[in-house]
């Protein structure tokens, strides 16, 4: 079985500071065999854990289109950021790539999230949502996010959203074994989920983080 964890950010996201070689760190420490790297618009740390790392990486983008975010899994090229959904979808099924809504109804994202009316017309090619993320505060919102995947017959993926290398597994999931992006999405309906939120006052790490990166610069 795997215990992955499905929404990580290195270093090469601009509000993070954790090495890849800290993340497959803190993965052995708890006992992570499976990650989704989603750095923000670039592919870059996802390739770097991938090739350090003892345990299967996912190779994921949290991208940043002209109306939110969507993730794409299993790409083997990066996706530019502020193209349209539409385009942004059609480049991650090029690469025969997984197409994942995270975070939809987080209420303090309101400039990350994806807008409704641009969900609605991409949905006929989503394949998951995310229905947990740790760093989502209020439960009304993942409720509404797990809601939205079960009317839509979609699996539910869940992460820590981490920034930090210590939030790294505070959420995950369970499942079976996978070797493709089609295994992987099978492999969800079948797995068991264990969430944890993560304090708010995370986010000032953010600021922090973005901050310690200017100073490098300077």
């Amino acid at each position: 079985m795997f215990k992955a964890d499905l929404h990580v950010h290195t270093c090469y996201s601009k509000d993070s500071i954790s090495s890849p070689e800290k993340v497959v760190q803190r993965c052995l420490d708890i006992g992570i065999n499976c990650l989704a790297v989603t750095d923000h618009n670039t592919i870059s740390g996802a390739l770097e854990v991938k090739r350090i790392a003892p345990f299967t990486v996912i190779v994921g983008e949290e991208v940043l289109t002209s109306c939110g975010e969507i993730i794409g899994l299993f790409l083997t090229e990066e996706v530019p950021r502020h193209l349209s959904p539409e385009e942004t979808v059609t480049r991650i099924k090029a690469q025969r790539g997984l197409v994942c809504i995270p975070h939809p109804f987080d209420r303090f994202r309101p400039h990350s999230r994806l807008r409704r009316n641009a969900l609605e017309k991409i949905m006929p090619d989503v394949d998951l949502i995310e229905v947990f993320n740790s760093r989502t505060f209020m439960l009304q919102d993942s409720a509404r996010a797990l809601q939205l995947a079960q009317s839509r017959g979609l699996p539910g993926t869940v992460g820590s959203d981490a920034h930090v290398e210590r939030e790294i597994g505070r959420s995950f999931v369970e499942l079976p074994e996978f070797n493709d992006a089609e295994q992987f999405r099978l492999a969800l309906g079948q797995g068991k989920v264990f969430t944890r939120r993560t304090s708010p006052l995370i986010h000032f790490y953010n600021i922090r983080n973005r901050l310690i990166r200017l100073l490098k610069k300077s």
